[in-house]
């Protein structure tokens, strides 16, 4: 009688994940990291590889809390890739929107709290008057623009008029995400896109300082315009349709 092999199991423990990590740096993806103000140790793991990794490992949360305790950048970056929206807690979301050392991945974690249960609460509290963390409040309530299909459309036209009120003296990082979630916003139905989009045009262009990089502040009507055509011709009702048809943006990218 054949011997049926079994498919090997998915998953790979800490220190297997660590040394997959260190294995697959390079000097340049450090040095591209650190123009996006990376700090700490890091091995420099470019995104195309990260998501490698997380198709053999899948869905471990365990994993990713101790990824997330050895401090090293490439190895939060996958923690919050393979980490379980649903077993994520108010306390963790809290420490590693504090904890994520480069600005182009502090996005990560509120797509992480967007696809669980807290994701509406944290949005709150991260965007409560003097919080450290309203950047990352405005990039959650971004999200959740485009994936809660629940959330009552008032909380967003608030938002939006917040947004017009402020953007123009918030701080750089602040002034960001704000525009980002102006976007997503807009992307989330037909009253919605109206709204935003006549913000963005009284608000004219943001200002953003992106460093050492060649990243560019998107004008925020004419990407509203673009996502709207985009989905539409694929037969979506909306961008935030679409969005909430494909894989999550933590993993695809």
């Amino acid at each position: 009688m054949a011997t049926v092999k079994k498919a090997p199991a998915k998953g790979m423990s800490l220190d297997e994940a660590m040394r997959a990590l260190e294995k697959a740096g390079s000097e340049q993806t450090r040095k591209t990291y650190a123009r996006h103000g990376a700090k700490g140790p890091m091995f420099g793991v470019s995104f195309a590889t990260q998501k490698t990794l997380v198709k053999k490992i899948g869905v471990d949360h365990e994993l990713a809390l101790a990824l997330w305790d050895t401090g090293n950048l490439d190895a939060r970056i996958l923690a919050v890739k393979v980490a379980d929206p649903s077993k994520a807690t108010s306390a963790v979301l809290d420490r590693w929107t504090g904890d994520m050392a480069m600005r182009m991945c502090g996005g990560y974690v509120a797509m992480l709290a967007a696809e669980g249960p807290l994701g509406r609460k944290k949005a709150a509290e991260w965007l409560a008057k003097g919080s450290a963390r309203r950047a990352a409040g405005w990039t959650l309530l971004g999200f959740l623009a485009s994936l809660d299909a629940d959330s009552p459309d008032s909380e967003f036209v608030a938002r939006i008029a917040e947004i017009e009120k402020t953007i123009a003296s918030a701080p750089n990082a602040e002034r960001e995400a704000m525009n980002s979630a102006l976007i997503q916003m807009g992307c989330r139905n037909v009253a919605l896109k109206k709204a935003a989009l006549a913000a963005a045009k009284r608000i004219g262009t943001v200002e953003v300082d992106h460093g050492d990089t060649e990243c560019k502040t998107p004008d925020a009507a004419e990407r509203i315009e673009k996502a709207w055509a985009h989905s539409t011709s694929k037969g979506f009702a909306s961008p935030a349709e679409h969005e909430r048809s494909r894989e999550p943006m933590r993993t695809r990218c």
